[in-house]
C-alpha cells in the first residue's frame, strides 16, 4: 500500500468499481411504485394509497419541480386526485343523508 507516501485512503474511501450514482434506479423504482399506488388507490384504500403515491412521486422527482420525469409526475397527480376523491367520499358518508344523494 502507498498510504505512507502521501496517498491516504481518507480522500477516496470508495473503491473504483462503486462510484456510480445510487439515486438513479431508486428514483425510477419510487416512481413506478407511486404510479401503482395511485392506480390501486382508485379502487381500494384511496385515503391511504393516495398520499403514499404523492410521497413516492415527490421523492422520485428528487424533491424539486425542475426535473420532471413522467412516472413520478403521473404518481403525484393521480395521488392528489385519489386523495381528494377519498376525502370527498369520506365527507359524503358522514353527512346526515348517508351519502352524496
Amino acid at each position: 500500500m502507498m498510504t505512507g507516501y502521501g496517498h491516504g485512503t481518507r480522500r477516496h474511501p470508495r473503491s473504483r468499481g462503486r462510484t456510480w450514482s445510487r439515486s438513479g434506479p431508486d428514483r425510477v423504482t419510487l416512481g413506478i411504485v407511486g404510479v401503482i399506488c395511485a392506480v390501486a388507490g382508485f379502487f381500494v384504500l384511496g385515503i391511504v394509497l393516495g398520499p403514499v403515491a404523492i410521497v413516492c412521486g415527490w421523492l422520485a422527482m428528487g424533491r424539486t419541480w425542475t426535473s420532471r420525469p413522467l412516472p413520478p409526475l403521473i404518481a403525484l397527480v393521480l395521488g392528489a386526485i385519489d386523495t381528494l376523491l377519498a376525502i370527498i367520499w369520506l365527507a359524503g358518508t358522514t353527512a346526515p343523508g348517508g351519502g352524496f344523494w
